[in-house]
């Protein structure tokens, strides 16, 4: 259990089966490791959270502004319409970015993309098929230990959004883009 710990600790990412299986053999249940780890956790700042298919250790949310002083706010929240577009990203994605203006009513720019890459959240995906070849834009690894998901599927249900593919495809008039 401590050998597990120690890695959990160590690690700035989340750290798939494969890895602690390799610390403890592959006939332990890590599951039950990680639930032991969990439990001796309860009273302390920090925990193991189930994250983009792995676990890591978090400082629990009850405690974010005191990191934030600590580190002089050096992480930047995300602006209302990046989150918008990491919402159709997750969602629909592979999507180019022609589309993912038609699906939010604005264009987004290459600057703002780049920035989200740049972070970590989004990554470019396969090339469309569509004439030119636009790259395609996808959620990435970093995108679901951010938002404390174990996998896409994580997501709230999309049946609840009225939204249609076919709507967003083709766009031929350009919209305006975010401020």
């Amino acid at each position: 259990m401590l050998r597990v710990e120690a890695v959990l600790f160590a690690s700035g990412a989340p750290v798939g089966r494969e890895a602690l299986a390799r610390v403890v053999g592959p006939d332990c249940a890590i599951e039950l490791l990680i639930e032991d780890i969990a439990a001796s956790l309860h009273e302390r700042p920090y925990e193991v959270v189930a994250v983009a298919g792995g676990w890591q250790m978090r400082t629990r949310t009850c405690h974010a502004a005191a990191l934030r002083a600590a580190r002089g706010d050096a992480t930047r929240a995300l602006r209302p319409e990046e989150a918008l577009i990491l919402a159709a990203v997750a969602y629909l994605q592979p999507l180019t970015r022609r589309a993912l203006s038609r699906v939010l009513g604005r264009g987004v720019g290459r600057e703002r993309l780049g920035r989200l890459i740049a972070e970590g959240l989004l990554a470019r995906g396969p090339r469309s098929p569509e004439p030119g070849a636009p790259f395609t834009y996808v959620t990435t690894q970093a995108f679901l230990a951010h938002f404390g998901l174990q996998s896409l599927s994580d997501l709230p249900d999309i049946g609840a959004l009225a939204l249609d593919p076919e709507d967003w495809r083709d766009t031929s008039e350009a919209l305006p883009e975010f401020d």
